[in-house]
C-alpha cells in the first residue's frame, strides 16, 4: 500500500540543497551532509523526504534544469540505498527534465509549486512512473508573488484553482489517487490571506484529494509571534500542524521533523478518540 493511502498524518522533511533558501540555505550543499540530514529526519519520524534544488523564497530567481540536476542527483545517488522501503523521496521541481532525471535516480514522488503550469510535461513523468504529484497554488512567480497579492475570497479562489489543476492532471493521465493538493501558504498571499486559508483548510480537504500543508518557519507567523529568526518558529509551525490534522490535512512539509511528528500524532490521537 502506498503510504499516502494510510490513515495517519504524514510528515515530509524538507531537504534544500540550495544556497539561498529562506531558512536553511547553504546548510546541506554537500551530498554527504544532505544525506546525513535526510537520515536524521527519517529517524525523527519523517515519512517523506522532499529534495529541492531551487529556492522558491519570495524574490528568488529561477534555477536552470541542469543546475537543479547537479544539486539533486548526487544526493539521490547516495541516499537511495540507505532508505527504508516505506519512505518516499520527493523532488521539488517544476521542470519535467529535472523530474524525469530524479525519478530515474530513485525519487518516488513529485512536488510542483507551479501545478504543472511551468511545464505540463511533468504530468507525463508522473503518469509514466505512476507516482504521486503535489499541485500547489501560487499567485504570480517566486520573484513577484509578494508584490501586493489580491483576492476577493482567497479560500474559494485557491480551491477553484486547485480543482482546475487536478482536472488538468487527470486529463493528462495522472491517476486521481496520485494527486495531492497544496494551498500554497506564503506563495502570493499576505498574512491575512494565510490565516484565512488556515481557517478554511476544511474547504480544501473537501475537494476529495489528499492535502499538503507547508507553513514551516514562514514569515507571517513570525509577525504574529514577534519573532525575527526563522528557527524560533518551531512552536508556531507545530500549532499549524495540529490545526491541519484536525481539518483533515494528510501531509505536513516541515524543517523540524521531531516536534511536528509529535504535534501531528497527538492531534491525530485526540481526533481518533472523538465519540
Amino acid at each position: 500500500m502506498n503510504i499516502i493511502d494510510s490513515d495517519k498524518p504524514l510528515i515530509m522533511g524538507i531537504l534544500n540543497v540550495t544556497s539561498d533558501s529562506f531558512s536553511d540555505g547553504g546548510l546541506f550543499l554537500a551530498p554527504d551532509v544532505a544525506v546525513e540530514h535526510a537520515l536524521r529526519m527519517i529517524a525523527d519520524g519523517a515519512d517523506i523526504i522532499d529534495i529541492g534544488g531551487e529556492s522558491t523564497r519570495p524574490g528568488s530567481e529561477r534555477v536552470p534544469a541542469e543546475e537543479q540536476k547537479q544539486r539533486i542527483l548526487p544526493v539521490l545517488d547516495l541516499l537511495k540505498d540507505q532508505l527504508p522501503d516505506n519512505i518516499l523521496v520527493s523532488v521539488d521541481t517544476t521542470l519535467a527534465e529535472v523530474a524525469e532525471a530524479a525519478v530515474g535516480a530513485g525519487a518516488t514522488m513529485l512536488n510542483d509549486i507551479s501545478a504543472g503550469r511551468d511545464d505540463e510535461g511533468i504530468f507525463a513523468v508522473a503518469v509514466k512512473k505512476n507516482i504521486p504529484i503535489v499541485l500547489m497554488h501560487m499567485q504570480g512567480t517566486p520573484a513577484t508573488m509578494q508584490e501586493n497579492p489580491q483576492y476577493d475570497n482567497v479560500v474559494m479562489e485557491v480551491r477553484d484553482f486547485l480543482l482546475e489543476r487536478a482536472q488538468t492532471a487527470e486529463q493528462a493521465g495522472v491517476k486521481r489517487e496520485n494527486i495531492i493538493l497544496d494551498p500554497g501558504i506564503g506563495f502570493g498571499k499576505t498574512r491575512r490571506h494565510n490565516l484565512q486559508l488556515l481557517a478554511g483548510l476544511g474547504d480544501i480537504v473537501e475537494c476529495g484529494y489528499p492535502v499538503l500543508l507547508g507553513t514551516s518557519r514562514k514569515r507571517f507567523m513570525g509577525a504574529i509571534c514577534d519573532m525575527e529568526e526563522f528557527d524560533e518558529l518551531v512552536g508556531a509551525t507545530c500549532a499549524t500542524t495540529a490545526l491541519g490534522v484536525r481539518a483533515g490535512v494528510k501531509i505536513f512539509r516541515v524543517h523540524d521533523v521531531r516536534p511536528n511528528r509529535q504535534a501531528a500524532d497527538v492531534s491525530w490521537a485526540v481526533k481518533a478518540s472523538e465519540v
